[in-house]
């Protein structure tokens, strides 16, 4: 009896281990940037990838739309290509029903620290980057936290952006299914919990 027990709290310890360990990939591509000292966002942004979301593993295709704002400009310019941006905005990744991707709002939520604006220089083109960490709520109602990374179009060396729009290349949005430490201690006071009270119903 005592190994069946043992074989019941396993069973019930192997899913919160995995979700544990859980995170899902968004790539998206296109889009256009709009920049200024009030802040950044992008718009029109097609979410063209998804990796490891309810098991599905890679699936590609025109899946959805992402967007996000940012906070006010805090620190240096966007001419140089180095700047930050303040915390707060939107960040909000949808789906659209495509080849197993849910047709709602995937993840909800704003930047939770510092947005980093900075030029990556390559052959007479400049590229600009923008990265920063986001919280927010998943579509099952957990909250979740996320690094996101977005690449623009080439410019000119000679014509650095300085403000404006600009096209949007691509992006990469990490978000991690793993629950916050408070919610990884309840389920396991739950599970000791449980585990009594089996103990206690099998000597009865």
């Amino acid at each position: 009896m005592k190994r069946f027990v043992l074989m019941v709290l396993l069973a019930m310890a192997l899913p919160v281990a995995a979700f544990a360990n859980g995170s899902v990939d968004f790539t998206n591509a296109g889009g256009t940037l709009s920049a200024g000292n009030d802040g950044l966002s992008v718009t029109g942004s097609t979410l063209v990838m998804v990796d490891g979301l309810g098991g599905l593993g890679m699936v590609t295709g025109n899946l959805g739309t992402v967007s996000f704002s940012t906070g006010a400009l805090t620190s240096g310019s966007l001419s140089s290509g180095l700047a930050m941006f303040a915390a707060g905005g939107t960040f909000v990744i949808t789906g659209n029903g495509t080849n197993g991707i849910p047709n709602t709002v995937l993840f909800t939520g704003t930047f939770d620290g510092p947005v980093k604006w900075e030029v990556i220089k390559s052959k007479g083109l400049l590229y600009y980057t923008i990265s920063g960490s986001i919280t927010g709520t998943w579509y099952n109602g957990d909250t979740v936290n996320g690094a996101i990374t977005v690449l623009t179009v080439p410019v000119s060396k000679k014509n650095p952006f300085s403000g404006g729009t600009i096209g949007l290349s691509s992006g990469d949005t990490n978000i991690s299914t793993v629950p916050e430490p408070g919610t990884l201690g309840l389920m396991g006071t739950g599970l000791i919990g449980l585990a009594g009270a089996l103990r206690r119903k099998l000597k009865s």
